[in-house]
């Protein structure tokens, strides 16, 4: 097997001799050709390059789900396809979302020997994915399309996303009390919390009006604080189409109430209530909202957009696991 290793250096829970360690573990059981990124968007180029050859027939991303990202937008910059080379992911960021939803571990020495294990014994799964475009007839038509492989997020939390690239930028280390403070920061500055902006449409339905606050989900847990499984849409599948957890209120006691609830959420109960929208399984819908908004994917701030339609793609992308 020949396999493409891109390794992220600038991620958090990996040392340089831990990526030596588990490039030596790769190299004895592959033919391995190892990438170190050098600038942003260059895990993406490698994906494609890897898709565009004959003879990649694997891409192991090293890093955490901003690479994992960057290197799925390049392996189906095509479109899905049955010759694009597999997926396998060794987690190295500080949350690691897409990993620990296909079930591998967190630690990367552990999750190499479980990728190693997966490959002596051939398996792999196909995963959904989701995609989100600018809205055909909006000013952000020609936004191009991109893939987001376990959330998105129009509003409210894509400006957490984004409070926390500025804090990371300024050398602050990616911590989950880091995301707590600009949590609270952005709840206390942002305008548009007690008049949503935000409509959702989708076919054969009404309209979704006045939404603060919209998270798509392509699998569940949401997110992870520490070792503790977040939900925001329990029922979210990477077999599934995409789920969506919208809020339509965001006052001081509702977003006790629903914080409350995403603390204590399961895998049978998310957050609930009068002002909560759950929708399971979309195929397609569209956000627009009256104001630009800040969107993210996979914890990735992408800017501001007015109008996003999103797509659940069924079976885009084998992974190893």
């Amino acid at each position: 097997m020949r396999a493409l290793l891109v390794v992220n250096p600038a991620a958090t829970t990996t040392s340089a001799r831990t990526r030596d360690v588990l490039i030596h573990a790769l190299a004895s059981e592959m033919k391995l050709e190892v990438v170190t990124t050098e600038y942003r968007g260059h895990a993406r180029d490698l994906g494609r390059q890897a898709a565009d050859s004959d003879d990649i027939d694997m891409v192991v991303a090293l890093g955490g789900d901003g690479t994992v990202n960057e290197v799925v937008n390049g392996l189906l910059h095509r479109g899905p396809d049955s010759r694009v080379p597999g997926l396998a992911v060794v987690p190295g960021g500080s949350t690691n979302v897409f990993a620990r939803a296909l079930g591998l571990p967190n630690d990367a020495v552990e999750a190499t020997g479980a990728l190693l294990d997966a490959l002596r014994e051939e398996r792999e799964r196909t995963v959904g994915l989701g995609l989100a475009a600018g809205t055909s007839g909006t000013e952000d038509e020609s936004v191009p399309s991109r893939w987001f492989t376990f959330c998105a997020g129009l509003g409210f939390d894509a400006g957490v996303v984004g409070r926390v690239e500025q804090q990371r930028e300024l050398g602050r280390r990616s911590t989950h009390a880091l995301y707590l403070r600009q949590v609270l920061r952005q709840f206390l500055d942002d305008p548009h919390r007690r008049h949503g902006t935000i409509t959702l449409e989708r076919p054969g339905a009404d309209p979704v009006t006045d939404l603060v606050l919209s998270i798509i989900c392509n699998t569940s847990p949401w997110t992870f604080l520490g070792n503790r499984p977040v939900y925001a849409a329990p029922k979210a599948s990477f077999d599934t189409g995409l789920d969506v957890l919208a809020l339509s209120r965001m006052s001081t006691p509702s977003v006790a109430r629903y914080a409350t609830q995403l603390l204590t959420s399961s895998p049978e109960r998310g957050p609930h209530g009068k002002h909560a929208v759950t929708l399971h399984d979309l195929a397609d819908f569209t956000l627009h909202s009256k104001v630009p908004l800040p969107l993210q994917m996979d914890g990735d701030h992408l800017g501001l957009r007015t109008s996003v339609t999103f797509t659940g793609v069924r079976r885009a992308l084998r992974v190893i696991v």
